[in-house]
């Protein structure tokens, strides 16, 4: 048997860090093959174009964090605590890759999404389809604290699709400004879009 090559996870690990830190456009093929010490050749054999690359790139770091979600998510845990481990989670992930690149990135989803909208139909889709999956999590823990009377909210979907766009509007300030601070607002404009009562939050 020869050796097996991880040509193909360096590659997707590659188009990760360079479309986060710079972006999908000014990223070239070339780029990506270089960073990955990948020869051209060999990047097509796995892929067709750099949108496939950046779908299985996107679609691999989705599977870690779901793992990391299930577990913030889980229902053994109380619906409105659930939304603080998330804050907590998110805080430390961004802290952690300022650190390591030297600037606040935001969502990679929703920075590449913004950017490729209207040109990369197919990996626009797949970024919307894991926004959404990430958006039931929201969407999940509301109905939860809504049948245990902690907040009202008989439309969750709609509650958890308005909380999303606070949580992602945060993140891309966060990354306009590069400043993490601006997402010190998450646990409490939580609480706050939630309808929870300051004297619930200290409590």
């Amino acid at each position: 048997m020869g050796r097996t090559s991880n040509a193909r996870q360096r590659l997707i690990e590659a188009i990760g860090s360079l479309i986060w830190v710079g972006s999908y456009g000014s990223t070239s093929i070339d780029d990506i093959c270089a960073k990955a010490g990948v020869k051209k050749g060999s990047f097509y054999y796995f892929f067709e174009s750099k949108a496939d690359l950046a779908i299985a790139a996107i679609d691999a770091e989705w599977q870690l964090r779901r793992v990391e979600l299930d577990a913030i998510f889980s229902p053994v845990v109380p619906p409105l605590e659930r939304f603080q481990r998330l804050a907590d989670f998110v805080y430390k992930s961004q802290h952690d890759a300022n650190q390591k690149f030297g600037c606040v990135l935001g969502c990679p989803l929703f920075a590449l999404g913004a950017e490729i909208s209207t040109q990369e139909i197919k990996l626009q889709k797949k970024i919307e389809e894991i926004l959404n999956f990430k958006r039931m999590y929201f969407e999940y823990a509301i109905r939860d604290a809504h049948a245990t009377g902690l907040i009202h909210a008989p439309d969750a979907a709609e509650k958890a699709r308005l909380l999303f766009t606070f949580y992602q509007g945060l993140l891309t300030e966060a990354r306009i400004r590069n400043d993490l601070e601006v997402f010190r607002d998450a646990g409490r404009g939580t609480l706050q879009l939630l309808g929870v009562s300051v004297v619930r939050e200290a409590a």
